[in-house]
């Protein structure tokens, strides 16, 4: 049998694939039948090798494969024997990130039991939250509840850690909206996710909206502009090697910041990008030189794009 578990979250992904691994071992004690084979590293025979070995004890086997999106030539091997793979006793676990869906992922999902994590929004972001807090022995207030997520977003590593915090303040009691605004610190760089969105969307009036909603808080405007500048420059990045095919686990970026560019890389061509990374150094140098204020020159810079 094959399963495959991919997506965006992997903060679900993992603990999805943390739940098959106890479950496993739970029913096969000796743990010699369970391999983790990173593709990075590992061969097609090396796995074949470990799979078609006489099992001990007379147990099931378990091969997790991780990054099989970088070996073709695994790819390739795989595919010609998938109907043998997707029909043995023994189990195959492929574990990625967000995948293209190339010629390999569609047979892959064809003949396995698949399950896509992507980041949760809206409702079902409120009801992860929720039954978070009350695994936790608490309650929140829905008005801390929307305060927690505007502050965090759906950084799921994150949150988890917010929500210990925040049950541990209360006493274990109900989470109110003072407890969030005192505890837990507003997520900048969720909002500069959603202002480069709104303008790759051409909704310059929502992108407005957030960077006012800042300055309104007292946010620097020059931290704001270099955060825009920051992001704009980890497109590029990403954009880059994914069209040059190079692995994005190469950029000194963190998993779940890849993750949330990904998307936005997609949505933007490279002519696209750099006028608005020029309009950047632009409004920063107008700034740094005098020529404009600051609150200003962030409202010219979303609506000259």
């Amino acid at each position: 049998m094959i399963l495959f578990l991919f997506g965006q979250d992997k903060y679900r992904s993992r603990l999805k694939l943390k739940e098959i691994i106890e479950h496993y071992k739970k029913i096969h004690k000796s743990g010699l039948n369970l391999a983790i084979f990173d593709l990075k590293e590992k061969s097609f025979e090396e796995f074949i090798n470990f799979f078609e070995s006489s099992s001990m004890f007379n147990e099931k086997k378990l091969a997790i494969l991780e990054n099989v999106s970088q070996n073709e030539d695994f790819q390739k091997k795989f595919l010609k024997r998938i109907g043998y793979f997707s029909n043995s006793k023994n189990f195959v676990l492929f574990y990625e990130g967000e995948i293209k869906e190339n010629s390999f992922f569609k047979e892959l999902k064809k003949n396995s039991k698949w399950q896509n994590f992507k980041f949760l929004e809206g409702k079902k972001l409120e009801i992860w939250v929720k039954r978070e807090v009350k695994n936790l022995g608490a309650e929140i207030d829905q008005k801390a509840l929307k305060e927690l997520i505007e502050f965090v977003g759906n950084d799921l590593w994150r949150m988890e850690n917010e929500i210990k915090k925040l049950v541990s303040f209360s006493g274990g009691k109900r989470i109110e909206l003072e407890d969030v605004k005192t505890l837990v610190a507003p997520e900048i760089e969720s909002d500069i996710f959603k202002m480069i969105d709104a303008i790759g969307q051409k909704n310059k009036i929502l992108a407005l909206k957030l960077i006012h909603g800042h300055l309104e808080k007292g946010e620097s405007p020059f931290y704001l502009l270099s955060m825009i500048n920051y992001q704009l420059r980890n497109i590029l990045l990403i954009k880059d090697s994914m069209e040059k095919n190079r692995p994005l686990e190469e950029l000194e970026l963190s998993p779940f910041l890849i993750q949330k560019t990904i998307s936005q890389a997609r949505k933007f061509s490279f002519s696209e990008i750099k006028k608005i990374y020029r309009k950047v150094f632009e409004v920063d140098l107008k700034i740094k030189t005098g020529q404009i204020k600051p609150e200003l020159a962030l409202d010219l810079l979303v609506s000259e794009i």
